[in-house]
């Protein structure tokens, strides 16, 4: 089940994925996807929906993510190749930062670079939606925890960044600016996701920046899982960013990013500088 959230002038409501780009508006729903999926009645409501004309596309709508995570979770250095290209050893455990819930726009925004930053790069990623709340996961049970993916640009302020690696400083702040994690368009359901095999591209005006599979990972969507929650607690909503491939690389003013994996869909945004 592939599932968006529509910004409409009576406020955010859900929608169900009809096919390729199509969608429908779920009527007399909450906005929220994980409450709806717990629902009894949801495949009541979904076949009454795929019925439903007319349909909408989406590029007719105005999109917000399709979920709004309390805490946004990243992995770095988690493709060998992404590793190297920075000049770093592939780790022996994950290496976890933080992102800012304030990070998360929805396919369509507009990303805005402040003029604290004149750099930003593309990092694109499959992201895992939390749709229980969940502590000290095993390899037995962690696919129960997960309400589906999405897709995530992990988008990084890279000239405040390297600077703060060069003076030893977290560099969480360079990760953080308002709409710097772009998610969506669609939340698909884990019934529908192979996490392990999903290929992932990430293009620059029409340009092919990275390109990898998610097989290439190397902690994979369970011993990630497994991992953050013997330290934390996952709560309903939740975003785990898995890392990015190589390629990462500098957006220009006025650039269009998209980043299509296998299966979820493309999330599209448009950057610009603001002036000073």
């Amino acid at each position: 089940m592939r599932l968006a959230r529509v910004r409409t002038p009576d406020g955010v409501r859900l929608a169900l994925g009809t096919g390729g780009d199509e969608l429908v508006c779920l009527d007399d729903i909450g906005p929220d996807p994980l409450a709806f999926l717990a629902r009894p009645d949801r495949d009541r409501i979904v076949s009454r929906a795929r019925g439903t004309r007319p349909r909408l596309r989406l590029d007719e709508v105005t999109l917000a993510a399709p979920v709004t995570p309390g805490k946004v979770l990243c992995l770095a250095l988690n493709y060998r190749a992404h590793a190297a290209e920075g000049g770093f050893v592939p780790p022996e455990r994950p290496v976890v930062f933080l992102k800012g819930p304030n990070t998360i726009c929805g396919h369509g925004a507009e990303v805005v670079v402040p003029p604290e930053s004149r750099r930003i790069d593309h990092e694109g990623e499959l992201a895992v939606v939390i749709g229980r709340r969940a502590r000290r996961l095993s390899a037995a049970d962690w696919p129960a925890a997960v309400a589906g993916y999405t897709i995530m640009n992990d988008l990084t302020a890279r000239d405040l960044q390297l600077a703060d690696i060069e003076r030893r400083h977290p560099w969480d702040l360079a990760k953080s600016f308002d709409g710097y994690g772009p998610t969506g368009p669609w939340l698909v359901t884990a019934d529908e996701v192979d996490p392990g095999a999903l290929e992932l591209t990430v293009t620059v005006d029409g340009e092919v920046r990275q390109r990898a599979s998610t097989q290439e990972m190397i902690f994979g969507v369970g011993e990630l899982l497994c991992h953050l929650s013997a330290v934390l607690t996952l709560e309903p909503g939740d975003v785990i960013a898995t890392g990015t491939p190589e390629g990462i690389g500098p957006v220009g003013d006025g650039s269009s990013v998209a980043v299509a994996i296998s299966g979820l869909g493309v999330l599209r945004n448009r950057v610009r500088f603001a002036r000073s």
